[in-house]
């Protein structure tokens, strides 16, 4: 038989197991504590855990961010280095590495991490961006667009610091033709794109070649990409390219729309781009577009029902452009018990002054497609592009003028007369 141990025995054995057991929920609560710790105070989170990399690589990016005191660059490779010899697949490591011989004026041995880093991760952020700096500095505008894509696939949240040279990119025949495909192949950052070439005249330019040159792809322009343009060349007031690409944007059935206003009979289709009807939510009434095969009674068109409430302005309008010359304005209208407290009018106004242009009143009351119709001129003064609006003469959202009913306009056109 075995000899039972002797109380002494048991008590430093199980002394010895409690003691490891402490020792190891230390080591884990240290370590615990090291990564809860390691983004907001990586040198507190290395004393407690002097091999975690991510607090090590957090610590030296702080201190080769901080502009305020020259960094140890050796102090810090040797660091860095020192933590590679444990973690040899971190391309993180091999990053940063780079980078601090990239500032020791190293550049060769520090585009070989970077590459190195890259084949450990493709998507390492910090070796991908020193890539794309290396390709365009060399010329290699294609591998830069297609690295700009693989960074941007990845990480979304780094397109304003590629946007700026992107212009740059796009003026060069190698670098456009490589977006267009990256764009043609519906890159992420296709939208951002546009967005930030609506900003400038040069890259409106170019934006409206893109959408030239994406026409009849597999991936044409979207509306949102053309009403971006659109509205660019209108922020820089290049209001007849602006009206161009917006008829050239148009397919083949709103074409059969198209007019000095577009879609004046108001069927219930919606671009979003300007030049269209605008319409926004207003507390006061409704509007709703219906075309007249769905309508009640043939009644199609815009309607507007007003809810018994003060109403300031409309929710309704649409830019147009008239040349020069003599007008006239038409409206074809329905309306069942109408109450226009102040007036409620349909005008145009020049888009750069605000002049009012043009006006005419709708009437009060019930009516059953009553002809409506107003003459006015565009002088050949600055009056380029005008707005065309249906709002109410109230200054004051006052309880003592409510407007009640509904109005049906079947039909609101331009025409040119004779002058």
């Amino acid at each position: 038989m075995m000899e039972q141990a002797s109380p002494v025995m048991q008590n430093l054995r199980r002394s010895s197991v409690w003691f490891v057991a402490s020792v190891l929920v230390l080591v884990a609560s240290s370590i615990g504590l090291s990564r809860f710790l390691e983004t907001e105070t990586p040198a507190i989170s290395l004393s407690l855990d002097p091999l975690n990399v991510d607090a090590l690589i957090g610590e030296i990016t702080d201190e080769l961010s901080d502009t305020s005191i020259a960094p140890n660059l050796d102090a810090l490779l040797a660091k860095a280095e020192g933590a590679l010899r444990f973690d040899l697949a971190d391309a993180r490591l091999y990053s940063l590495i780079g980078e601090i011989k990239y500032r020791q004026g190293q550049k060769g041995e520090a585009y070989e991490l970077f590459d190195q880093a890259r084949r450990v991760s493709k998507t390492e952020i910090h070796a991908l961006q020193r890539s794309i700096d290396r390709s365009i500095e060399t010329g290699n505008l294609a591998g830069a667009v297609r690295e700009i894509d693989t960074l941007l696939r990845r990480w979304p949240d780094q397109f304003p610091g590629i946007a700026d040279g992107l212009p740059t990119i796009l003026s060069n025949p190698d670098g456009y033709h490589a977006v267009l495909t990256a764009i043609g192949a519906e890159a992420p950052w296709r939208a951002s794109l546009f967005a930030i070439l609506g900003k400038t005249p040069q890259g409106l330019g170019l934006a409206n070649r893109l959408l030239l040159d994406l026409t009849g792809s597999s991936a044409p322009p979207k509306s949102s990409e053309l009403s971006t343009v659109i509205s660019g060349y209108i922020g820089q007031k290049e209001y007849g390219l602006a009206y161009r690409l917006f008829l050239f944007s148009l397919s083949d059935e709103e074409r059969k729309l198209s007019g000095y206003i577009f879609n004046s009979t108001f069927e219930p289709v919606f671009s979003g781009k300007p030049f269209d009807w605008q319409l926004r939510n207003q507390s006061g009434l409704e509007v709703t577009f219906v075309t007249s095969q769905d309508a009640v009674e043939g009644e199609g068109g815009g309607t507007v029902r007003f809810l018994n409430t003060p109403v300031k302005n409309t929710a309704l309008q649409q830019l147009v452009e008239l040349p020069p010359g003599l007008y006239k304005i038409s409206l074809t209208a329905s309306a069942r018990n109408l109450k226009l407290p102040k007036d409620l009018f349909w005008s145009i106004r020049c888009v750069d002054s605000a002049d009012e242009i043009a006006r005419f009143d709708i009437p009060e009351g019930t009516y059953n497609r009553q002809s409506l119709s107003h003459e006015f001129s565009v002088g050949a003064a600055a009056c380029p592009m005008q707005l065309l609006r249906l709002e109410t003469a109230a200054i004051a959202e006052s309880w003592r003028f409510r407007y009640v009913g509904t109005l049906v306009m079947h039909k609101l056109s331009i025409e040119r007369l004779p002058s």
